[in-house]
């Protein structure tokens, strides 16, 4: 009955959690990544204070500094790449035309052969779906941009995000010692056991991939601007922020970019060629010197389990539950680690001898077969 009773609380309190996020979703952004700012710069606050700075001071100092950063980075990267969306909204009608063009010319007597179609067909239905996608391209770019709730989203963003990190990261320690303090007296061993793997693997996953995400942005916005591509500083810092996405980030990036270097170069294929080089550096860099330096394997989490998460909280609670999937697989793959080595030391998987009446038959079995 015990254990039926602890079962069942802690289904209640997941399907509680589950819940408010799914009510609350649309407003808990600035309340989840003032979390996540405190949570992932308290360790800079804990080092602050062994210098001797109070927990206040060192509080101000951090929130100040991410202040100054992101003010910085809005005040030099923000005008740049609202200008570069706007040109890309504006031009693309003009790129879909040109490989609506591209792909019926060059390609058109092939692909109609192979699909048993005219070429008049082919163009139709590859006209058709390029304005369908001009059109929800261009809906979307202009939404993102002129939505009311999108811009009061941002403000409320800007505005909250920091006094809540402030207020999050002077009382860090302090709450941890309340938690702690009420937990079950018998399991608060293996309560902080747990705890201390799920924050190791959720700290050093997460600074790893933001330091990753930053430094491919920053490697393809360069590069792409470097070789002349239109838009090429745009796509390189959207790659950089879903990059935390395995393999999504570059190959949108990928795709976009060489799509964009075939417009615009063709037929150039050396500048082409220069553009799909970036991306096989970018791969060879992130797969062979970023991942293993600054991620590792510090959550064991598999690529496809990390991305069922990230697309499953991200449809269940929107750009809320992307930032809480990471934290959440991670713990549900610990709990689940846990979980396995408890079964693989119980009796139910090492088999015990029976008792009672079926210990007596297998025991008088046993005499009878030694019996000559």
């Amino acid at each position: 009955m015990q254990l039926k009773t602890k079962i069942l609380f802690w289904t209640l309190a997941a399907v509680g959690v589950l819940l408010f996020l799914f009510v609350f979703s649309s407003i808990l952004l600035p309340f989840v990544a003032g979390m996540a700012l405190a949570y992932l710069v308290d360790p800079v606050a804990d080092k602050l204070e062994r210098l001797g700075l109070s927990r206040l001071l060192a509080t101000l100092v951090i929130v100040l500094l991410f202040l100054v950063v992101v003010a910085v980075a809005l005040l030099l990267i923000l005008p740049l790449l609202t200008n570069q969306l706007a040109a890309l909204i504006t031009s693309l009608p003009d790129l879909f035309n040109w490989l609506q063009s591209f792909i019926v010319e060059r390609a058109g007597p092939r692909i109609a052969s192979a699909l048993h179609i005219s070429q008049e067909d082919l163009r139709s239905s590859v006209g058709g779906m390029i304005n369908e996608a001009t059109t929800f391209m261009t809906g979307l770019a202009k939404s993102l941009l002129s939505g009311g709730q999108a811009i009061m989203s941002v403000l409320s963003f800007l505005v909250l995000m920091p006094v809540i990190a402030f207020y999050m990261l002077l009382d860090w320690d302090r709450m941890v010692a309340k938690i702690d303090g009420l937990l079950p007296r018998d399991y608060a061993p293996t309560i902080r056991m747990l705890a201390r793997e799920m924050d190791a693997g959720v700290s050093n996953f997460v600074r790893g991939q933001v330091s990753v995400c930053l430094l491919l942005g920053i490697y393809y916005a360069t590069a792409l601007v470097l070789v002349g591509l239109k838009f090429g500083f745009l796509i390189g810092i959207g790659i950089g922020l879903i990059s935390f996405i395995p393999y999504v980030g570059a190959t949108i990036g990928a795709v976009v970019s060489v799509g964009v270097a075939i417009v615009q170069f063709w037929p150039d294929w050396t500048m082409i060629a220069a553009v799909v080089g970036i991306f096989a550096v970018g791969q060879f860099i992130e797969g062979n010197v970023l991942q293993p330096k600054l991620i590792g394997n510090s959550v064991g989490l598999h690529p496809v389990w990390l991305m069922f998460a990230l697309f499953a909280f991200g449809s269940l609670f929107g750009f809320v539950g992307m930032l809480i999937a990471v934290p959440a697989s991670t713990v549900v793959a610990v709990l689940i680690r846990f979980s396995l080595g408890q079964y693989l030391e119980s009796p139910l998987y090492l088999g015990q001898p029976p008792s009672g009446p079926m210990q007596s038959l297998r025991a008088g079995k046993t005499e009878a077969e030694d019996i000559p």
